[in-house]
């Protein structure tokens, strides 16, 4: 079992409010949303860069529970569902997002370059005293200076 945070309630309803923010059609994940989030008062930083996204994931689970919170936008680092595959809440998850145009790959994933959130403005992050987001995006083969085969120039 891992600690809990500081203050539960005050964490839960900061997760809240972000996950409010996450538009249809696109997904947030428990790491991403924790980076947006200081560490809490009485937290160790570095305690919190392991459990935060754990913490998170507890306050999406209670959400189940409330339908004002996007919960459904809210998957694991692999961009999958992080609910045990073929559960009720697994199956609701994947429902929701499939109706909100997110498409899963034939591995059971989520394209974050197609489908991952870029975080809240940052006006209202400010506001809300909260950090810039970790980008779920990976860098374009234009960035990175490699090419793929398809856009590769052929001799033949």
């Amino acid at each position: 079992m891992f600690p809990l945070p500081p203050d539960p309630e005050a964490f839960n309803q900061t997760v809240w409010a972000i996950t409010l923010q996450i538009p249809e059609g696109t997904v947030s994940t428990f790491g991403q949303i924790a980076s947006m989030i200081p560490a809490p008062a009485g937290a160790d930083p570095e305690e919190y860069r392991h459990y935060g996204p754990r913490w998170v994931g507890k306050a999406m689970n209670l959400a189940l529970q409330a339908d004002q919170v996007p919960w459904q936008r809210v998957i694991n680092s692999q961009g999958r569902i992080a609910l045990p595959e073929n559960s009720r809440g697994a199956i609701m998850q994947r429902a929701r997002l499939e109706v909100e145009g997110v498409v899963f790959d034939s591995r059971d994933r989520v394209d974050f370059n197609r489908c991952g959130w870029d975080g809240p403005p940052a006006e209202w992050l400010a506001g809300e005293g909260l950090l810039p987001p970790v980008s779920l995006r990976k860098p374009s083969a234009s960035v990175t200076g490699s090419q793929d085969s398809a856009s590769q120039l052929s001799l033949f």
